[in-house]
């Protein structure tokens, strides 16, 4: 982004913007300077025979005028060829700006005496067209320009220096000229730079516009993924407003609701199935594996049942340690949702197989299915994850836990027996069969043969249910059997010493599983602006360029990437063509915007630019001061107009200009003090800068005829008297009054000097400048066509003496010439003005889009980190969506000290119930929401910052404290400052008991907390690469969980080992004694004082 806001742009952005866009957008000027220059001939010739003059008596004038006509229809034919404009740019430029040279001298030379004032203003023509209408850069143009001057002024002062004394003095007549020139030059190349300025701003921003559109859609996309990662489609868009909502809000809180409760993001589906799966035997297994190991393990075996629930039409739900459920028939109802679910179960069992034969280890799985309606969606405002809930899925869920996996750990005891490798012994009997309900058989209609599950249940729910289940048999079992597994053992051939960890990861490798957030390390690249782009994206391209092969770098013109359609879309919408066609922003005639808050905003839009328009005219005023002092004998009256016309421009200058004198004018007075705020006035205030515009223009314009007002409308011409001989060279040049007549023309190119500052003024609205240009056409027309016509016919009297019957030819007659070249002047400038006025508003309008875009992709941006964040620690997303990130290898940590909470409502399995007043269990979840919507608001407070929440199971809510810390940084810190996040910990467990009373007694409810804590060394990793789930293992974790299942309500049950760390601390504990612990056996555990006051200092107290 930054590149494309640098001061120069690269190398190759210029080679586009000068050989394709910067020529579009002057094609069209092209064409109608060439059409101006024609229809101005066309015009000569009707003023000529419109005046009765015998074209046939000047064939000069006639030749050069066909010649004229014939060159510029050429070059028009020339131009009209885009392709071959593009290709021949300097040529074709060059071209006609010679036509115009040669034209402007054949008319010097042609129907009558030669003059020093002849065609200066036809020759001002083409030097400020060569700089505004011509494709031209700035060095060609400035070239062309002072060529253009320096001929005209060499030319006329070679062939009138040596003419006789009678002509009026040269030198002051060619000093004035140079300086119409000069102030020509220097008004074209504002005009040129100013315009360059703005188009190539605009290309700019359109290339910034489109990074920032590729940029906002690769966002889009991301939070897409992000949101589909955690939700399925159908809550996607509800959950994605609720955190934009928060954004608008502030991050982390709740937007206002018109009620007292958070939104509940739950439906409830009928006629879905629920697996269950828990990989028998992996616990021991991961007890051996190192962290990289145990997160490459999990997320290949859950990757592999991702694809398998993909390609069955099911959708996983959670991982829950080393159980894997999932659902079909969400969101969208499935005849087949039993059949895919049993499909699945199956193929899950022969994945396991396949991994049991080809490693040698003992694992092996156990499936659960039941089928019938459920809960689903989001419950809590922090680490989203989409879940179900009802009587039907606690079914499915005992459906796995009573299932039949086949007898494990055979085979471990005979490796631990001889020491031999897994594959020298024969495995036990893998799991075949899914377990399910009567309900999912119904639905199967035969499509599987089943057995009786003919045994007492050891679960006591089902054994409380009472009703008869039953076991699927994997049809393909037996062929697998059949063929053998014999030698196809990965341990052979790896060798004897591998271990069983090791051996299952590297099998596992193979089955290669998309990382987590595998789509966030590709990120789409923008448009490459330092890229000329192809001759055949070119070539589709309307208007049909074609850029020229040699002037672009080898190996580019091949590269075309998807971007090229997108970039070519914005270019389009910036050719200028487009201001005449139906556009969704303009209205082509009078380019107004559509939206009329956009029309107010840019009118009243500020200027800063301002004080340099009025500096440039004000170097048009003093042009026009330097050409009267030198064309005239300086009366006292003309002086005294100009010193008050200086003491205006200086005040005017002065208040644009005032910022820029801040430290001048802070030494003085303080009275004074205000002064440089005038500058900024005029800047913001569109109202003071028109007044003040339209009045610098109208002071130009009432200056460049001074000098005539002052003489009467009308005069008998001395010149004119039968009397006067042409010889008589002794007569004077001036008229009564002491005003020289060669002052007349110069008065007319002053008056073109007027035309050109009105095009000075860039951000002035069109109409306003047609407006001024009408007044000032009309203003001098009439002043030299009628008022003070007889001035031009008495200065053609003295340059033709003695011959009354002689008439100059059209170009040579000052009041003709005059008033056609104001009207070529007007209609130059008119259309500068029209094309001047579309680049302001189309610049405008793309700063606008620019602004809104980035905007847009920063509220993207937000959005993507905070969904991120939502799955991910604040930690470990940077981990993701860093700009260097190759996600190469999945993210896992290990910690040394970790505290891990598990925290439930266990009273909530009974206040849950089904039935039609409480719409199926739905207004019970609703108050579960609140509960964990509660809990999540503690996370916000800057004191539970190192609390971490991984997951909601049900009615349990499972945190953690010490995983912002980095690997082995609390191995090298003693226990105490180690271990000091405990603290934290049991602070948040009283505050979340304390937010549990708080809602019942808004709920009238008696729902009480049990809590268990412990700590000790975990591994973090981020697993499943369709929906990326962060999560913690360990033995820890599994110890923290039998802390919360067999504490007791109103209590936090902790480790022996806890206890003394938390004692350590100022805490109080006291032993509850020995209890029996489902796979540790017997463990000494104590219960935190409930009183929760520390021994320590008092600035240590809870609450």
């Amino acid at each position: 982004m930054a590149r494309l806001f640098s001061p120069r742009p690269p190398p190759s952005e210029d080679l586009f913007y000068e050989t394709y866009y910067s020529l579009s957008q002057q094609y069209p000027l092209l064409l109608l300077l060439l059409v101006i220059v024609l229809f101005g001939l066309l015009a000569l010739l009707a003023v000529a025979w419109a005046s009765g003059r015998e074209l046939a008596s000047d064939p000069g004038f006639l030749t050069t005028m066909l010649c004229g006509l014939g060159g510029f229809s050429l070059l028009l034919g020339l131009a009209s060829r885009e392709q071959r404009l593009q290709r021949w740019t300097r040529p074709l430029s060059g071209l006609v700006w010679a036509a115009l040279l040669a034209l402007g001298h054949g008319f010097l030379f042609t129907g009558g005496v030669v003059s020093a004032w002849d065609q200066v203003s036809f020759f001002l023509f083409v030097i400020f067209t060569v700089y505004a209408m011509l494709p031209l850069g700035m060095r060609d143009a400035a070239a062309a320009g002072l060529a253009s001057s320096l001929s005209h002024l060499l030319v006329l002062g070679l062939y009138l220096g040596p003419q006789p004394d009678s002509q009026p003095a040269l030198l002051p007549q060619l000093a004035a000229n140079a300086v119409l020139f000069l102030c020509g030059n220097v008004a074209g190349a504002y005009h040129k730079a100013l315009m360059e300025r703005a188009l190539r701003a605009t290309f700019r921003e359109a290339l910034s516009s489109l990074h920032s559109r590729r940029r906002l859609d690769t966002e889009k996309k991301h939070q897409e993924h992000l949101l589909l990662s955690i939700l399925p489609a159908y809550l996607a868009q509800e959950m994605k407003a609720e955190i934009m909502a928060r954004l608008q809000a502030g991050q982390g809180s709740r937007p206002e609701s018109t009620n007292n409760f958070h939104s509940l993001y739950v439906k409830r589906h009928q006629g879905v199935s629920v697996l269950y799966a828990d990989i028998v035997g992996f616990t021991r297994l991961a007890s051996e594996c190192s962290p990289k190991e145990l997160v490459l393990m999990l997320n290949e075996l859950f990757g592999k049942f991702d694809q398998i629930a993909k390609e069955h039409e099911c959708m996983r739900i959670k991982i829950l340690g080393d159980c894997y459920y999932c659902v079909s028939g969400l969101p969208l109802s499935l005849p087949d949702h039993a059949i895919n679910c049993v499909r699945m179960g199956l193929d899950m069992c022969r994945a396991i197989r396949k991994l049991r034969a080809a490693t040698g280890v003992d694992i092996n799985m156990r499936v659960g299915v039941h089928s019938g309606s459920v809960l689903c969606g989001v419950i809590g405002l922090q680490k989203w994850q989409y879940d179900v809930w009802s009587h039907d899925v606690t079914l499915a869920n005992h459906m796995e836990a009573s299932g039949v996996p086949g007898p494990p750990g055979m085979i471990l005891e005979r490796n631990e027996r001889f020491g031999s490798p897994p594959s020298c012994f024969p495995l036990p009997p893998p799991s075949r069969r899914v377990h399910i309900t009567g309900a999912t058989l119904a639905l199967l209609a035969g499509a599987y043969a089943v057995e009786d599950a003919a045994m007492e249940h050891g679960d006591p729910y089902l054994r409380e249910l009472g009703e008869p289940t039953y076991l699927v048999i994997d049809p393909r079992a037996e062929e697998e059997d059949e063929k053998g597994t014999a030698g196809g053992l990965l341990s052979s051939l790896e060798g004897p010493k591998m271990r069983p960890s090791l051996l299952m990861t590297r099998y596992l490798e193979s089955w290669g599983a998309a990382k987590p957030f595998a789509h966030l390390s590709h990120v789409e690249s923008p448009v490459s602006t330092s890229t000329p782009l192809p001759e055949k994206a070119l070539s589709s391209f309307s208007p049909q360029w074609s850029l020229d092969r040699s002037r672009t770098p080898r190996g580019l013109d091949d590269e075309l990437d998807t971007g090229d359609a997108k970039f070519f879309q914005v270019i389009e919408q910036l050719n200028s063509q487009k201001q005449w066609k139906q556009s969704e922003d303009f209205n082509p005639l009078t380019l107004y915007f559509r939206e009329k808050e956009m029309e107010k905003e840019y009118r009243l839009s500020a200027l800063p630019a301002f004080k340099y328009y009025t500096a440039c005219t004000f170097l048009v005023f003093f042009s026009n001061f330097i050409i009267q002092m030198l064309v005239t004998n300086r009366p006292p009256a003309l002086t005294i107009t100009y010193s008050v016309t200086f003491l205006l421009f200086f005040l005017l200058l002065f208040v644009c200009f005032s910022e820029h004198l801040t430290k001048c004018v802070l030494k003085g007075p303080k009275m004074l003090h205000w002064l440089p705020t005038l500058s900024v006035l005029v800047a913001t205030r569109p109202g003071l800068r028109v007044a003040l515009g339209t009045a610098t223009i109208l002071l130009i314009f009432s200056m460049a005829i001074t000098s005539l007002v002052f003489l009467p409308a009308a005069s008998n011409c001395p010149f004119r008297a039968p009397n006067v001989s042409s010889t008589a060279s002794n007569l004077s040049w001036e008229l009564p009054g002491s005003l020289p007549l060669i002052s007349v023309p110069y008065s007319m190119h002053c008056c073109v000097l007027g035309f050109l500052s009105c095009s000075l003024f860039l951000h002035m609205s069109f109409e306003l400048k047609l407006l001024l240009l009408l007044l000032w056409l009309a203003a001098s027309c009439s002043l030299f066509l009628h008022s003070h016509a007889w001035l031009s016919d008495c200065l053609i009297a003295r340059l033709y003496l003695g011959t009354l019957d002689s008439r100059p030819g059209v170009l040579k007659e000052p009041k003709l010439m005059g008033a056609i070249s104001f009207f070529i002047f007007f209609f130059t400038l008119l259309v500068l003005a029209r094309q001047n006025e579309y680049y302001c508003r189309l610049d405008f309008l793309w700063k606008k889009k620019l602004r809104q875009e980035q905007e847009e992709t920063e509220t993207m941006e937000n959005l993507t980190r905070l969904l991120l964040e939502n799955v991910l620690p604040a930690h470990v997303a940077p981990q993701f969506i860093g700009q260097n990130r190759r996600n190469e290898d999945l993210y896992h940590q290990s910690y040394e000290c970790v505290c891990v909470l598990f925290a439930s409502v266990p009273d909530f399995k009974e206040f849950y119930s089904e039935s039609s007043i409480n719409h199926e269990g739905l207004e019970c979840l609703r108050l579960l929401n609140e509960i964990i919507a509660d809990f999540d608001e503690l996370l916000s407070k800057p004191k539970f910052s190192g609390v971490e929440k991984i997951k909601t199971i049900c009615s349990t809510y499972m945190a953690a404290t010490g995983l912002n810390a980095t690997s082995g940084q609390d191995a090298q810190q003693d226990a105490e400052q180690s271990c000091s996040h405990l603290g934290t910990m049991v602070e948040f467990a009283v505050a979340l008991g304390s937010k549990l009373d708080v809602i019942n007694k808004h709920s009238f409810n008696n729902f009480r907390l049990r809590v268990g804590l412990n700590h000790g060394p975990v591994v973090a990793g981020v697993i499943g690469a369709q929906k990326p789930q962060y999560d913690i293992w360990g033995n820890t974790v599994n110890v923290a969980s039998r802390m919360e299942s067999t504490g007791v309500l109103g209590k936090i049950q902790v480790t022996e080992e806890t206890a003394c760390a938390l004692q350590s601390l100022g805490y109080t504990c006291y032993s509850r004694g020995i209890i029996k612990v489902k796979g540790k056996g017997q463990l000494c555990t104590y219960f935190l004082n409930t009183d929760l006051t520390r021994t320590g200092p008092p600035s240590a107290t809870l609450g």
